[in-house]
């Protein structure tokens, strides 16, 4: 099949290069435009755009899709059989999604209707859903409105991190657009709604409470609050990693890896930190305060419950460490405190 690529995430390259390497004859790639990134604020092109470099295929960069004509007609011009549309970071507009015969697909990582828009593997972690997965879904004009033709379903492990989480369905996501594509192939040509019934694609329920839509997360999402449980300072430092902060005798201090030492979830903490569980009282010191320095494991923190165990961290104008490495660059001491960050 013609496919026209759409993405531009590192999410989105596992599909790109799934098509490529099952035969499909890739007539373009559509992703955003170079961005600067890095210390150094270079000009970085976009994961997706790399590849597609490398494999040779024709590249567009428009700024804004909807605004673009010249670029709408350019792409109108490569006859693609359809569009396949994985994290590109715009909402198409009419024009484009009726320009190829069998349709625009887009690879969603959530269960529609539950997290559309931006996001949607941050927010699974930062609301604690036992489960996620990845859609095949229609696109039509709305934000991730569209019926949806294939689904898979993943657990969700307490953890692992957004990027972890991101690895393992960007993974599902490039077969299952492979499994989608000749199903939407066997539909044929026609109008949409003809093929949709062909296809026996569901639509997504929206009753109340069952739609919801994943923000656009910033700075004040990255900062820890002590106040909170050691759950959901969990949930947040996976969520955001490798990016949610707190401040250590005033300095910056990211927490990259902690577990929180809860009994209900004993099982799925690592095997060493089992052991810590239940040996200080819920709510033992005041937020924030170091309870203990574990030889091998890291800090033991007080939180409004039970308390979390920093295992790996990285102090600002440091590299990251973690264990007995971290005790010694932080020179933690119990009754020591982590401060809640303040963003004005």
């Amino acid at each position: 099949m013609r496919v026209l690529f759409w993405g531009t995430p590192q999410y989105a390259v596992p599909t790109l290069k799934a098509l490529h390497a099952a035969g499909h004859e890739v007539v373009g790639v559509v992703t955003q435009p170079d961005r600067r990134r890095g210390r150094g604020k270079q000009l970085m092109p976009s994961p997706v755009k790399q590849v597609a470099l490398e494999l040779e295929r024709p590249v567009f960069t428009p700024e804004r899709i909807r605004r673009d004509l010249e670029c709408q007609q350019a792409l109108a011009r490569l006859n693609a059989d359809l569009s396949v549309v994985v994290a590109f970071g715009q909402i198409l507009p009419r024009s484009v999604l009726e320009q190829p015969p069998l349709g625009c697909w887009n690879g969603h990582g959530s269960l529609l209707p539950r997290w559309r828009g931006a996001g949607p593997i941050q927010w699974s972690l930062l609301e604690g859903d036992p489960e996620t997965g990845v859609g095949v879904m229609a696109m039509e004009e709305g934000l991730d409105t569209g019926p949806v033709l294939l689904e898979r379903r993943c657990r969700i492990g307490l953890l692992e991190t957004a990027e972890e989480l991101a690895l393992r369905l960007s993974s599902v996501t490039a077969e299952l657009m492979l499994d989608a594509l000749p199903r939407i192939a066997s539909a044929g040509q026609g109008p949409q709604e003809l093929r949709w019934q062909r296809l026996g694609v569901t639509a997504q329920q929206e009753r109340n409470g069952e739609v919801t839509y994943a923000r656009m997360l910033t700075k004040d999402d990255l900062r820890l609050d002590w106040s909170e449980s050691a759950l959901a300072l969990h949930r947040r430092v996976m969520a955001l990693h490798p990016n949610a902060f707190t401040r250590w005798r005033g300095q910056r201090l990211k927490v990259l890896r902690c577990e929180p030492l809860i009994e209900r979830l004993r099982g799925e903490l690592s095997e060493d930190a089992r052991d810590l569980v239940g040996r200080w009282p819920t709510g033992e010191g005041s937020p924030g305060t170091v309870l203990s320095t574990e030889a091998g494991l890291g800090l033991v923190v007080s939180t409004r419950g039970c308390p979390l165990l920093i295992r790996a961290a990285q102090l600002e104008g440091k590299s990251r460490s973690e264990a007995d490495t971290l005790l010694q660059q932080l020179r933690a001491q119990p009754g020591d405190r982590l401060e809640n960050v303040i963003i004005h």
